[in-house]
């Protein structure tokens, strides 16, 4: 049985806290050396680049284990060819921490047209190729080859949406646990604070890792008639239309033994015996009372209970097992009320642990306010010791001037893998916590001009925002609490984070608050006060939102709020951007090809952007990930949010958008300005009996002509990527803040004032940098 949370900061220090806090953990023997340190006792792999800083998730665990007194190495981005690179730190004392990094490495490679990405974010200069396909898979069976005798303890995000048997986009087919594969000791999934802090603390204390099965967030394999499985109940929902219990007729006037006769059993009391083993060695029966008010079965209790989903073996041919097997574990995620759940996988049991306790305030302050020296690794520098040059990485780039002030997410939009990862519960910083972050920024961060990239997490304002009684919040299994309204137990007040802004902005040397996460602008709108204080200081010139589409159908199985929410929000922002005095842009951001989309559905939505006057320039195709409920929608064809059946009509189906053509149609109704997708949406409009749409007139869709084009396309990324090495930055006199413009034009002769937004024709962010001189002054 799951153990009771214990808190982070409960357990006495391991010995080797002596050695003191190290500036960055070391990456070679020769920094090992100089910290004094003859071995490390836990050793990070990770597919990442070592950025310290809370917003890298080996930086958290490395830094949240060398609190608790272990010494804490990091192997990154190794060469996989060998299990040599693997020997670098020698071999750990305790376990060998395993991850592909923040994001999961297939995403990180491939785009969702299944192409291979030529850079990588996370790595320095940004480029691709510097990690294995499957990276968590690869780093463990190299681990296993360095030392094979030391525990493998597998995390991060890659790992958390592969714990149970998951369909595999490309592949295009279901495959195993990643437990089985990888065949590691245990595999942590969510945010892993809790857990890999009393793994370690266990193991440190000798406790063989076989044995550590009562860890929250935790999965592992189980052979069958495992003494340690005694003890719990098993409900079976290995299939789908089975009739419901049965409760027999209750005979008021039936003895115990009768009862117990119908169960082949004796009952030892009435015939004056002690136990059932006294009557020829017979064990009693447990029974598990009924209430007889209402003639219903007492369940068992959820903490000694675990769900028994369909086997591997069944869900990777059975398209509706696997929907079924998607929609039990998703409504056994609230950690107040979520059991057990097993699948088999051959002879054994892929085992998952309820999910972990949310951290409290005050771990999460105890989480971000560790000694994190908030930039690359010295290796990374260049040959003027920055990291700013060749050997910038994005990632870190993108957050260097960004705080994290919350986790999680209640939205419960079938398409992201935040809630499967985070949960739903909202887990906050304190307000001094975040505002000592940012007076640090200030105060030690390279390169700050007083500009706050973001304050933000997951979404930009659910800080502090949760269900207003703990009981309900602790007994509910709803996907969202924003969906298909905002619940009324829910309490939307915005009022701490308003204040954390004014106080954000009011410091010394802090220019502006800049907020980049997207907002959920449908629990905006319960705070006109949140709104004017967002528009008016904290939008650089304009705020992305993702109202993802327009149309009913696919919004319903996205689990989104209607256009008309959007319509609501868009009126105060400009109501209020107007009272400011400002000139803002809203950047709305869709998705196509997402399941229940008909192509009927994208063309309303491309008459919609035009009549708004919206280009799109970065378009966003459905990606399905491991584990998310759309996947499982777009693998099975059905909707696990209806209930599933295999009775015709009793389940609902779902409009999948396969194939190239028609996926390359509905990204071209998002880019229907694009004249390379005229000659395509001419022939659909026809098909679909729209040709009123074809004409070059203001009200229609695309002309009738056809200029002269290549066919190509290139995303805006790659638009606004630069050539390692190329200046980028327009002449300025001395003192004046550099200003990076990239645009269209040849990253040599680069536009002053262009930058390319989601969608073109919108003036650059003002982030509170001194615009460049003009020529001639």
């Amino acid at each position: 049985m799951p153990r009771a949370p214990k808190a982070l900061n409960g357990y006495r220090p391991y010995w080797a806290k002596r050695f003191g806090t190290a500036k960055f953990l070391p990456m070679s023997r020769a920094e090992m050396e100089t910290l004094g340190w003859d071995s490390c006792d836990i050793v990070l792999v990770t597919g990442d680049a070592y950025v310290d800083h809370p917003s890298f998730g080996m930086a958290v665990i490395g830094r949240m284990l060398e609190a608790q007194g272990f010494r804490v190495g990091i192997i990154a981005q190794p060469d996989w060819q060998s299990a040599d690179p693997f020997k670098v730190l020698g071999k750990p004392n305790l376990f060998f921490g395993v991850t592909a990094g923040n994001m999961d490495s297939m995403i990180n490679r491939y785009t969702a047209d299944r192409k291979i990405r030529s850079d990588d974010a996370y790595t320095p200069g940004g480029l691709g190729g510097k990690r294995p396909d499957r990276s968590s898979l690869v780093y463990a069976q190299r681990c296993k080859e360095a030392w094979n005798d030391v525990p493998i303890v597998l995390g991060g995000i890659e790992a958390s949406l592969r714990r149970i048997a998951h369909y595999d986009y490309w592949q295009d087919k279901v495959r195993r646990s990643i437990l089985v594969d990888a065949k590691v000791d245990l595999l942590l999934y969510g945010n892993a604070e809790r857990a890999i802090v009393e793994i370690a603390h266990r193991l440190a204390a000798r406790e063989p890792v076989e044995q550590i099965t009562d860890v929250r967030g935790t999965a592992f394999m189980r052979r069958t008639n495992d003494p340690s499985a005694e003890g719990w109940f098993e409900l079976d929902s290995s299939d789908v239309d089975l009739p419901g219990r049965i409760d027999s007729h209750i005979n008021p006037y039936q003895t115990t033994s009768e009862q117990a006769a119908e169960q082949g059993t004796t009952c030892a009391k009435e015939e004056g015996g002690d136990t059932g083993a006294a009557q020829g060695g017979v064990q009693p029966i447990r029974f598990i009372p009924t209430a007889r008010a209402t003639g219903r079965l007492q369940m068992p209790p959820r903490e000694r209970t675990v769900i028994r989903l369909p086997a591997y073996e069944q869900v990777k041919s059975d398209q509706v097992l696997y929907a079924h097997a998607n929609r039990v574990l998703h409504l056994e995620t609230n950690p107040g009320n979520a059991r057990a759940l097993v699948q088999r996988h051959g002879e054994r049991d892929a085992w998952i642990n309820p999910p972990p306790i949310p951290l409290t305030t005050e771990e999460m302050d105890l989480v971000f306010d560790l000694p994190y020296a908030r930039s690359p690794h010295p290796s990374y520098a260049d040959e003027q010791g920055s990291h700013d040059g060749a050997t910038k990485i994005p990632a870190w780039e993108m957050i260097r001037f960004s705080v994290n002030i919350m986790r999680g997410c209640f939205g419960g939009c079938t398409f992201c893998s935040i809630t499967e990862h985070e949960g739903r519960i909202i887990q906050s910083r304190s307000e001094d916590s975040v505002i000592r972050e940012i007076e640090d920024i200030r105060d030690r961060v390279k390169g700050f001009t007083g500009v706050i990239s973001d304050l933000g997490g997951p979404t930009a304002n659910m800080y502090r925002i949760g269900c207003k009684s703990p009981e309900i919040e602790a007994a509910c299994r709803k996907p969202s609490c924003v969906y298909p309204g905002i619940c009324s137990n829910l309490n939307t007040d915005h009022d701490p984070l308003i204040h954390m802004y004014r106080r954000a902005r009011a410091l010394r040397g802090v220019k502006k608050i800049l907020i980049g996460s997207g907002l959920r602008y449908d629990l905006a709108l319960r705070s006109p006060e949140y709104i004017k204080e967002l528009v008016t200081h904290h939008v650089g010139g304009y705020l992305k939102i993702a109202p993802e589409h327009t149309e009913g159908g696919p919004l319903s199985k996205m689990m989104k709020p209607g256009i008309g929410t959007y319509d609501r929000f868009k009126q105060l922002f400009e109501k209020f951007s107007e009272e400011a005095g400002k000139k803002q842009f809203l950047i709305p951001y869709f998705i196509a090809a997402h399941p229940g989309t008909s192509d009927e559905d994208m063309m309303n939505l491309a008459v919609w952007l035009k009549k708004n006057g919206f280009r799109a320039d970065q378009v966003q195709t459905f990606y399905p990930s491991p584990m998310a409920t759309a996947t499982a929608m777009y693998h099975s064809g059905l909707n696990p949010l209806k209930g599933l059946s295999r009775e015709a009509g009793r389940a609902e189906k779902v409009d999948i958008v396969r194939g190239d053509r028609r996926r390359r149609l509905h990204k071209a109704f998002l880019r229907y300005h694009d004249a390379n997708n005229w000659p395509l949406l001419r022939d659909a409009l026809s098909e679909m009996g729209r040709a009123d749409l074809i004409g070059n007139g203001k009200h229609h869709l695309i002309p009738t002509y056809q200029p002269t084009t290549d066919g190509s396309y290139q995303s805006a990324r790659r638009k606004n990527s630069t050539p390692v090495g190329i200046k980028t930055s327009v002449a300025k006199p001395a003192g004046k803040a550099k200003i990076v413009v990239p645009g269209r034009a040849s990253a040599a002769a680069p536009q002053a004032g262009r930058i390319l937004t989601q969608h073109t024709g919108l003036p650059p962010r003002v982030t509170g940098s001194k615009a460049a001189p003009k020529k001639g002054r």
